[in-house]
C-alpha cells in the first residue's frame, strides 16, 4: 500500500534471450529492467483517512480513549502517528521491497546474510521508536493502544511484509516476557527488545510434529539456576540476521521429569549471545541458523532451520511455570496471529492501489456512449474486481482493528465484567482476524494480478509479489484449518455459544438505524439480517449436532469461520456506511463518504450472499466429507 514516488508506466519490452542457450546473467538482466508499481505519495492520503475512519467509527476508539491508560491519546495523536507511519513505510521501507524480493537471503559463516538495505532501514526503525510504541512504559516503550499500533503494523505490511515481519515477532516476545517473565529477566532483556536493539524469535515448529506441539522433543537440561537446550526448530522466522545486537529466542521444549503430550513442555529464553550480570553481551550461544528455507514469497525474511546444543547446549532461562509453556507461547501466538491478519490487510491493500492506478492508465476496448478506447476501470467487469478488493480489505481492516480494541478494553478495563465480557470477544475473533482475514488477501492479491491481464502475471509490474508473499499467510501461526477448529471447538462448544449470541446481538442493534436511514441502506439491511438468521441457525445446528456426530465440528468449521467472518465484515461496512451517511448531513467529504457507502451496498449484493453457500456446506455435515475411505483417495 505504500510505496515510493517512481513511474507509473510500465517497464520497456525486455529484449532478451530464447529458452534455449540464456546467458547466465539473464536473470541480472530482466531484475535490471523491473519497474515496480507504485502510486505517488498524494494518492495515500485515501488509505490514511480509511485507517482513521475504521479506528475512530468502528474500532470504537472514543472507550478506548476513554480508559485511565490512554486518556492521553487523543485525534490529533492518532493523526501524528499515522501521519509519522506513513511518512517512514513510504520513504524508507517500500523502497527496501523489491530489493528483498530479488535478492532474499542465505547463510554465510554462521549466521545469516540480509540485504544490506534492510539493516540501514532497521535501525532507521528503531531511531524512529517505532519497536516500542505499544509497548510497557516501564521498559521503554510508549504505551499506546493497541488498536493505534496495529494501523502502524499495516503500514509496514503494505510497504515490506517480508521486513515487517521481525519487529511483529519481538513484540510478540515482548508481550509473552512481560507477562510470563520473572523480575530478573525482564530487568535483562526488555528494555532492549523494547528499543529493537535486540530482536525476539518464537521457536516451536519442529520437523517431526509440525503443527502438533505434543511430540516436540528438543530438551532443557537444569544447571543451576539456567537450562542447557538441545535441539532443532525449523521454520524460525529472522531466526538469524545481523539487524539487532543480539537476538532471543523463546524456545518450547521439554524437562527430563516432564510428562508426555503438550503438559510437559516449558518455554525458555535462548540468547543468541549471552548475557552479562552487567546487561553487556558475552560468548557466543550454543544456537546457530543451520539453513534457510527457499519460498513462494517473503524471500528476504530468513525462514531458519535452528540448531540448538550442537556443542553441548545451549544457555537459557525458564520463562513460566515448569510444564505450563504452552500457555506462555500462546500470550505471543495469540499476538501473531492477529499479526498475520493484519498482514492480509497491508498486503490486500497495496495491491489494490496498484490495480486501481493501473485500471486508470491502461487504455482498452470500448464503452456505451464514448468514443475511441477507453480506460479499463469503465468496464463493469473490472469495476467488479476492484470494488470487491476495496470492499473485502476494509472489512478485513474493520475486523482487525476491532479486535484490537477489544483487547485493549480487555486488559486496561476497570469494569472487571466489562473486561471480561471483551477478552472473550477478543478470543473468539483471533481466528477470524487470522483466518478470514488472509483468505481475503489472496482474493484481492489475485484479484490484483487479474486487472492486470498477462502484465499481472510477470514480475516487471511487481504484483505478482503481493500475491506470493500473502500465500504464506494462511499457512503460518497455525493453518486457517486449525483456526477454525479452534473457532468452533474452543469458542462455540465450550460456552454453549454464549460469547457468539452476545455478539450476534450487538450485531443485530444496527437493524434500526439501517431501517431509519432510508430507501438505499434497504438492501445492506435486508441482506445483512439474513446472513444474521444464517448464522444463528448454524451455530445451533452446530452445538446440536455435535453431540451426535463428533465429525462434525472438524467437518463444517471452515465454512463456520468463513461464515461468521463474512457477517462481521458485512456489519463494519454498514456501521460505517451509518456513519458516513451522517457525516455527509454535515457537509463531509462527498468522495470518501460515497465511498463508504457504495462499498457497503456492494458487499451486501456480492458478498454477504456467500453466507447461503457457507450455511448449506454447514448444514450438509459431515457425511460426503467423511465418506471416502482413506486409501480410496
Amino acid at each position: 500500500m505504500f510505496n515510493p514516488d517512481c513511474t507509473r508506466q510500465p517497464g520497456p519490452a525486455l529484449e532478451v534471450p530464447g529458452n534455449g542457450g540464456e546467458s547466465p546473467d539473464r536473470a541480472e538482466l530482466l531484475h535490471s529492467k523491473i519497474k515496480y508499481w507504485s502510486v505517488p505519495m498524494a494518492d495515500y492520503l485515501a488509505p490514511l483517512k480509511q485507517m482513521r475512519f475504521t479506528i475512530e467509527h468502528l474500532a470504537d476508539f472514543a472507550e478506548v480513549g476513554a480508559l485511565p491508560d490512554f486518556q492521553s491519546v487523543d485525534g490529533d495523536m492518532v493523526e501524528a502517528v499515522l501521519e509519522e507511519a506513513s511518512k517512514f513505510a513510504t520513504g524508507v521501507l517500500a523502497s527496501t521491497n523489491a530489493i528483498g524480493d530479488r535478492q532474499g537471503v542465505k547463510v554465510v559463516g554462521d549466521g545469516v546474510e540480509v540485504p544490506a538495505e534492510f539493516t540501514d532501514a532497521y535501525g532507521k526503525f528503531c531511531e524512529g521508536g517505532w519497536p516500542g510504541i505499544a509497548s510497557n512504559p516501564d521498559f521503554g516503550g510508549q504505551g499506546l493502544p493497541k488498536v493505534l499500533s496495529i494501523a502502524c503494523d499495516e503500514m509496514w505490511a503494505a510497504s515490506n511484509v517480508a521486513f515487517a515481519l521481525c519487529p511483529e515477532l519481538s513484540q510478540g516476545a515482548i508481550l509473552a516476557m512481560d507477562r510470563h517473565g520473572t523480575e530478573e529477566l525482564k530487568a535483562r532483556f526488555l528494555e532492549k527488545l523494547v528499543s529493537g536493539q535486540w530482536s525476539g524469535t518464537m521457536c516451536l515448529t519442529e520437523a517431526q510434529a509440525g503443527s502438533d506441539l505434543s511430540s516436540l522433543t528438543s530438551r532443557a537440561e537444569p544447571k543451576g539456576d539456567r537450562y542447557l537446550i538441545s535441539g532443532q526448530k525449523i521454520f524460525i522466522t529472522w531466526g538469524d540476521h545481523p539487524m539487532a545486537e543480539n537476538i532471543v529466542h523463546l524456545v518450547l521444549a521439554r524437562l527430563p521429569d516432564a510428562p508426555p503430550g503438550t503438559k510437559g513442555i516449558s518455554l525458555f529464553l535462548v540468547p543468541k549471545y549471552k548475557v552479562n550480570d552487567d546487561g553487556s553481551l558475552g560468548e557466543r550461544n550454543d544456537n546457530y541458523c543451520v539453513s534457510v528455507e527457499h519460498k513462494m514469497g517473503i524471500h528476504a525474511s530468513p525462514t531458519c532451520v535452528m540448531s540448538f546444543g550442537d556443542k553441548g547446549g545451549a544457555e537459557g532461562f525458564l520463562v513460566g511455570k515448569p510444564n505450563e509453556g504452552l500457555a506462555a507461547m500462546f500470550t505471543m501466538m495469540n499476538y501473531m496471529r492477529l499479526g498475520v491478519g493484519i498482514q492480509g490487510v497491508g498486503l490486500a491493500d497495496r495491491s489494490y492501489q496498484a490495480a486501481v492506478a493501473w485500471a486508470r492508465d491502461r487504455t482498452q476496448g470500448r464503452a456505451p456512449g464514448e468514443k475511441g478506447k477507453v480506460a479499463i476501470i469503465r468496464h463493469p467487469d473490472v469495476r467488479r474486481m476492484l470494488l470487491a478488493m476495496r470492499a473485502l480489505t476494509q472489512a478485513s481492516r474493520a475486523i482487525c482493528y476491532y479486535t484490537a480494541s477489544c483487547l485493549d478494553r480487555a486488559v486496561h478495563c476497570a469494569d472487571a465484567e466489562a473486561a471480561a465480557m471483551y477478552d472473550a470477544r477478543a478470543d473468539l475473533l483471533t481466528p477470524i482476524a487470522k483466518a478470514w482475514t488472509t483468505e481475503a488477501s489472496l482474493e484481492v492479491t489475485s484479484h490484483g494480478i487479474q486487472v492486470h491481464g498477462g502484465m499481472g502475471y510477470v514480475e516487471e509490474t511487481g504484483v505478482a509479489q503481493f500475491y506470493r508473499d500473502a500465500r504464506i499467510a494462511p499457512i503460518y501461526e497455525g493453518t486457517n484449518g486449525i483456526q477454525a477448529v479452534d473457532l468452533v471447538g474452543r469458542k462455540l462448544l465450550r460456552d454453549g455459544g454464549a460469547t457468539v449470541s452476545a455478539f450476534v446481538s450487538d450485531m443485530r442493534a444496527v437493524d434500526a438505524p439501517l431501517a431509519n436511514a432510508g430507501e438505499q441502506f434497504a438492501v445492506v439491511r435486508s441482506a445483512l439480517a439474513r446472513s444474521l438468521d444464517e448464522l444463528v441457525e448454524c451455530s445451533t445446528h452446530i452445538l446440536t449436532g455435535a453431540k451426535r456426530d463428533p465429525e462434525l465440528a472438524s467437518a463444517v468449521a471452515f465454512n463456520y469461520l468463513m461464515l461468521l467472518g463474512t457477517v462481521i465484515g458485512g456489519w463494519q461496512l454498514a456501521r460505517g456506511a451509518l456513519v458516513a451517511e451522517g457525516e455527509l448531513a454535515a457537509g463531509g467529504d462527498k468522495a470518501f463518504l460515497d465511498a463508504q457507502v457504495v462499498m457497503a451496498r456492494f458487499y451486501a449484493e456480492q458478498v454477504l450472499p456467500r453466507c447461503t453457500a457457507y450455511a448449506a456446506a454447514i448444514r450438509a455435515g459431515s457425511g460426503s466429507t467423511m465418506a471416502l475411505a482413506a486409501d480410496a483417495f
